[in-house]
């Protein structure tokens, strides 16, 4: 069998954009307004961060530090983790970290929104397909699929008072899908309270901004053309304030025989999702809300994404890209068309 492996990180799009198009260098500004920004990895992906105001560069370390601290809680492989120790309980409630029960809380939210199309307890069915690696053939037999498909049901997955219980033992939550997004909006609200008077916020294709650019415009973000070259893009949104989040089956997924896996993955069925949403941008007020529902629309198709979009507190606007190549723009958005 002949297989092809591809991880594309949307957040080196975003550096180069940021960097090149818009300013060009790491500082820069009058001594009342100066600019910083610098990138590293987390996540297994390319994280940015851009701030700018009457501030030092530390504090781009302190940003970069919650990012790491909150990784280290929310992350499925990490041993030691919030989420490895809850998946590792053998189903007995664990005592975990406020902010792990946010996210899990609004994991099981997102799970009620989209009737289980996002479903967070689907950790053993995820981690048993290969997307960051190379397999020459698809990972899950009939069998193995059913199987792991009995682990996944959000509804067992309790909170109590700062615990999480799994009552599926065999169950794993896996925080994925909606992590980065809540990340996001934690270095924001940092950034804010130090006194930023504008930031961007990229982890690897999950933007937060704050405020405005040095000159008062608003920050623009280029959306990538799906399956293109870094350099192809569908248009440029601009936001104040406001999330970006974009996901997309062309991020991770690898090719066998000619047939494409991709790792947006249905909880009903295990395997990649099949509807005619090959990429969801959305543009909401928060990280978290932009990323389950950019998920969900992948998940649930372009005829079922508007309604999930009108039942959710803090949609700005959408932009779907169709397995045909149409686009669909949802909402109140500032969109132009490249």
């Amino acid at each position: 069998m002949h297989s092809k492996v591809y991880n594309i990180r949307q957040g080196i799009l975003f550096c180069l954009i940021f960097n090149v198009l818009l300013y060009g260098c790491t500082k820069q500004g009058s001594n009342s307004s100066v600019l910083f920004n610098d990138t590293r990895l987390f996540m297994d992906t390319y994280c940015t961060i851009t701030i700018h105001g009457d501030i030092e560069p530390v504090l781009l370390d302190e940003a970069f530090e919650l990012c790491a601290e909150l990784e280290a809680l929310f992350s499925i492989t990490i041993e030691g983790s919030d989420v490895w120790r809850i998946n590792n309980a053998g189903g007995e409630p664990v005592s975990v970290d406020p902010r792990t029960v946010e996210v899990i809380r609004a994991g099981i939210e997102f799970g009620v929104l989209s009737d289980g199309m996002l479903d967070i307890s689907i950790g053993r069915l995820s981690r048993s397909w290969d997307f960051g690696g190379a397999k020459e053939s698809v990972p899950l037999s009939p069998a193995t699929l059913d199987s792991l498909l009995q682990t996944v049901d959000f509804t067992k997955v309790k909170i109590g008072n700062n615990t999480v219980q799994l009552e599926n033992p065999d169950a794993w939550i896996d925080l994925g899908a909606i992590a980065k997004g809540y990340i996001a909006d934690k270095i924001a609200e940092l950034l804010i309270a130090k006194g930023v008077s504008g930031a961007l916020i990229d982890l690897g294709g999950d933007v937060k901004t704050v405020g405005n650019r040095q000159n008062g415009d608003p920050w623009r973000i280029a959306l990538r053309k799906p399956f293109g070259n870094m350099e192809e893009w569908i248009g440029i949104t601009e936001v104040s304030c406001a999330a970006v989040v974009s996901s997309g089956i062309y991020e991770r997924y690898f090719e066998v025989d000619g047939v494409m896996y991709h790792h947006i993955l249905d909880p009903f069925t295990g395997m990649p999702a099949k509807t005619d949403v090959v990429s969801a941008t959305i543009i909401a007020q928060d990280a978290l809300i932009g990323e389950g529902l950019s998920t969900i629309a992948v998940l649930a198709g372009s005829d079922k994404a508007r309604w999930f979009f009108e039942q959710s507190n803090g949609f700005i606007g959408a932009v779907l890209v169709l397995d045909t190549g149409e686009l669909l723009e949802f909402g109140d958005i500032q969109f132009v068309r490249t």
